[in-house]
């Protein structure tokens, strides 16, 4: 499977910001919704828009800083560990 990482330019309250380099076009997606759950969903829309049937070999990944990766497919949550 393929990755296409959209990099947060701007992230303010109530809006998220961000863009990726389309792979088959080498264009620039930009895309802008209020919490990270809608940008996930309007990343997977522009993906759907400029690659058509083939965006489904595409996994979306939201980069916010250098380091910090969101995966499109969240962990589930565990259980608080018990203390001492």
């Amino acid at each position: 499977m393929r990755e296409i990482v959209f990099r947060v330019l701007s992230d303010t309250p109530g809006r998220l910001d961000a863009e990726a380099t389309a792979p088959a076009s080498k264009r620039s997606i930009h895309i802008t919704a209020p919490s990270l759950e809608e940008l996930h969903h309007e990343a997977r829309d522009a993906l759907i828009e400029h690659l058509g049937p083939a965006h489904g070999a595409y996994r979306v990944r939201i980069r916010r800083g250098p380091a910090e990766a969101i995966s499109a497919i969240q962990p589930l949550c565990r259980p608080p560990a018990a203390c001492c």
